[in-house]
Order: C-alpha cells, then sequence, then structure tokens
C-alpha cells in the first residue's frame, strides 16, 4: 500500500486509460479523485474503486474552463484532503484533417483541454504539494508529441508542448521535493484507438485494416500497449521509489518509432 492516505487526482478518470489508472492508484492505498466531462463515467470509475475497497470520488468538470478547475480542486480538499498526486491525463483526440482545412475552432479546442488544461490542473494543485513537502506531477503525453504525425496536427502540437511543460515546471518546482514527469503512450488497444484508425482511414480513403496494420507495423514488438501498462508507469512514477526522476519524457509505446 505505497500510497496508503495520500490523495490523488486523475483527470479524464471515466474511461479508458484514465479509469485504469485511478484503479491502480487506489489498489495501492490512495484516496483517488477522477474528473471528466461526463459525470456517470466518473462515478462508474468510483463505484468501481469502492468495490475494490478503496475510497474513490467523481468530481465532473472541463479541464480548459479555470472556474471549474477552481471548483473541482477545492472539492477535493473539502472531501478527500489536500492533493498529494496529480495525475494529466485528460485530453480529446481533436480532428484528423490537413492543416489547409483545419478550423481555428478545432485547432482551439485541443489546446484548451491538452495544454491549458494540464497548466491549470498544475497551478491549482501547486499549493497543496508545497505545503506538505513534496508531490507528484505525472503528465500523459503522447509519442506523437515526439515525431511529425501528419493529419493530426493540433494533438501533435499539445504533446510536443506538454513535454517542454513537464521539463520546464519540474526545474521550477524540484526545490520543493515535487516531481514533474511524462508518459508518451504509443498506440494504446481500446476504443479511442479504434476511433482515430476509423477516421485516418476516412480522411485517407483506406481501408481500416490497412490503416490499423500503419499503426501496428510502427512498433518494435508489434503489438499495442495496454492501459495497464501506462498505469503501471505512472505508478512508479507517483511512488518514493522515483523520488530522484523529474523532469523526464518517458515512452511506454511497445517500440514505437524505433
Amino acid at each position: 500500500m505505497r500510497f496508503q492516505d495520500q490523495i490523488a487526482l486523475v483527470t479524464g478518470g471515466g474511461k479508458g486509460i484514465g479509469r485504469v489508472i485511478a484503479l491502480r492508484l487506489a489498489s495501492d492505498g490512495a484516496r483517488v479523485a477522477v474528473t471528466g466531462r461526463h459525470q456517470a463515467d466518473l462515478d462508474e470509475t468510483a463505484a468501481l474503486i469502492q468495490k475494490q475497497g478503496g475510497r474513490g470520488i467523481a468530481i465532473a468538470a472541463d479541464v480548459g474552463d479555470e472556474k471549474q478547475i477552481n471548483e473541482l480542486f477545492d472539492g477535493v480538499r473539502r472531501q478527500l484532503g489536500p492533493i498529494r498526486i496529480l495525475v494529466n491525463n485528460a485530453g480529446i483526440a481533436g480532428p484528423t484533417a490537413p492543416v489547409a482545412q483545419m478550423s481555428r475552432a478545432s485547432w482551439d479546442g485541443v489546446l484548451a483541454v491538452n495544454l491549458t488544461g494540464p497548466m491549470l490542473c498544475c497551478r491549482a494543485a501547486l499549493p497543496d504539494m508545497l505545503a506538505q513537502g513534496g508531490g507528484k506531477i505525472i503528465n500523459i503525453g503522447s509519442v506523437a508529441g515526439k515525431r511529425a504525425y501528419a493529419l493530426r496536427s493540433p494533438y501533435a502540437v499539445t504533446k510536443w508542448g506538454l513535454i517542454g511543460f513537464t521539463m520546464t515546471l519540474a526545474q521550477e518546482v524540484g526545490a520543493n521535493s515535487i516531481q514533474v514527469n511524462i508518459v508518451n503512450p504509443g498506440p494504446v488497444a481500446g476504443e479511442r484507438l479504434r476511433r482515430v484508425i476509423e477516421d485516418r482511414a476516412r480522411e485517407l480513403g483506406q481501408p481500416a485494416k490497412a490503416v490499423e496494420s500503419f499503426y501496428l507495423e510502427g512498433t518494435a514488438l508489434k503489438r499495442f500497449v495496454t492501459p495497464e501498462d501506462v498505469a503501471a508507469t505512472v505508478a512508479f512514477l507517483a511512488s518514493s521509489e522515483a523520488d530522484n526522476i523529474t523532469g523526464q519524457s518517458i515512452d511506454v509505446s511497445a517500440g514505437h518509432g524505433l
């Protein structure tokens, strides 16, 4: 129970990777708050945490909305206590389209959730971590933040930016024993990847199977990552075993892009 009585907040915790991360932290003793836009999904995650014997709460919020973020953090403090672990997992895939056809609204929407959201959450969590003499911030990026990604420019830009934000924040708060790292998944099996493949296939006029092979063949291990793979790395970085790891960009990608 390496997170016994520690308070963790996982954004985008209603399903997918975020839900698995929340369950993993709770299984190690953390009291976990999950947030996202859909209350029903969040409630289901909280119920799963409670079913496995943990303490979980669900508070809906849009991470790109500053007022909602401030209310979210106030609610977590009231119900659970000061936050020690923050996992910025919330993110949207955004459009699949060339820049020549990109709308400003689509661009701004992805940046608001994927890049401004983590900044707002970090800013809101830091007072708790400073008061406790330490904390853990784990951002969830993507291997898309390390290479060109045609037809997905806003998504790629936010993940590139999140790596830079992680490194900069790690330097700013390191003297306060706060570690900040980013985990970059490769293609993760699940509903999100299925939608990404379908959207790309439609844009390119190719069969979905061909696009799936494009992603799969891009990995050295010739397999997709699982949400559990990502959650295990997050749990390690959130633990005392990783107290001297900060400012790092860690790929969990099955060797994607090697």
